[in-house]
């Protein structure tokens, strides 16, 4: 499995800082999953000069970011065939107040991501679950570290999906009702609430309480409640299914989400497509299997 990693200077600058905590919390996982990591350039140098990763053969050098490194991560994501150019998923810790993440790279990089169904993780929390989702999905046992990110009775979920993308949310949640269930708070905007409302009626879920608490719809300001919501840290995990095909008049308030995710770094997930939403699902029923085969 080959991954793209980039981090911005803020989480690259310190020896504490957050691309560092996430390999030092999640090195035996990347050696036991033998993950390539395409590094961009300073990003590489920086986990050299921490000395990490030492004598991993997995860990490849790209070009700097503005000598076209994370262009090449982009076309790598874009890649469909089985070269040695195509990328599984990106790794991009971004920082939520520098421009960068809005530069076209960057959006790009996201926007791929979302089309062709791969992970883009974008905070240390989605890193370290990311991990765990795959350890998990290759047959290991539960790592007792990442214990926190399955405590499902103690955390927030928001269920979030542009128009074109409800059916697949629907899907989703069909699916894995029983482990949704799990969680002790479910929020979204109205219009995905409201389905997800009629669905758990449907499933035996009683209607004195609504299963999803209901916000406003996204244009009307519902993608800034849930904002406020992961601020509060009342909101751990975020499955937004975006649309990545056409243009949404309040994308300013969809950055705003994304904003509050990044600047919760350490606390939240957030899963941007269908694809990798089932892989965590999936992965996360599977860890109990697994721990307990009774």
């Amino acid at each position: 499995m080959r991954l793209g990693l980039a981090a911005s200077h803020l989480h690259r600058s310190t020896p504490d800082a957050a691309l560092f905590r996430w390999i030092r919390s999640c090195e035996t996982g990347i050696r036991e999953l033998d993950l390539e990591l395409c590094a961009v350039g300073g990003t590489y140098d920086a986990i050299v000069r921490e000395g990490l990763l030492k004598h991993y053969p997995g860990l490849v050098r790209y070009p700097s970011g503005h000598n076209g490194g994370l262009v090449k991560l982009v076309a790598g994501i874009a890649d469909s065939s089985p070269s040695r150019e195509a990328l599984d998923g990106i790794i991009y810790l971004v920082n939520p107040v520098d421009g960068s993440s809005l530069f076209p790279e960057s959006i790009a990089l996201r926007r791929q991501c979302v089309v062709h169904q791969k992970p883009f993780v974008s905070t240390v929390a989605s890193a370290q679950d990311w991990i765990e989702t795959e350890r998990i999905a290759m047959g290991m046992r539960g790592n007792p570290n990442a214990d926190r990110f399955h405590a499902f009775s103690e955390q927030g979920i928001a269920l979030i999906a542009h128009d074109a993308m409800k059916a697949s949310m629907l899907e989703f949640a069909t699916t894995h009702f029983n482990l949704l269930c799990r969680f002790a708070l479910r929020i979204a905007t109205s219009t995905t609430g409201d389905i997800l409302n009629e669905l758990a009626t449907r499933l035996g879920w009683s209607h004195e309480t609504p299963w999803v608490t209901c916000y406003e719809s996204g244009p009307m300001g519902g993608d800034a409640q849930i904002a406020n919501r992961i601020f509060e840290r009342s909101c751990q995990r975020v499955v937004f299914l975006e649309n990545p095909h056409v243009a949404h008049q309040h994308e300013a308030d969809i950055q705003l989400l994304e904003r509050a995710v990044a600047a919760t770094t350490y606390e939240t997930v957030c899963i941007t497509s269908a694809k990798p939403a089932f892989r965590w699902a999936e992965s996360a029923c599977l860890r109990v299997q697994l721990r307990d085969p009774t």
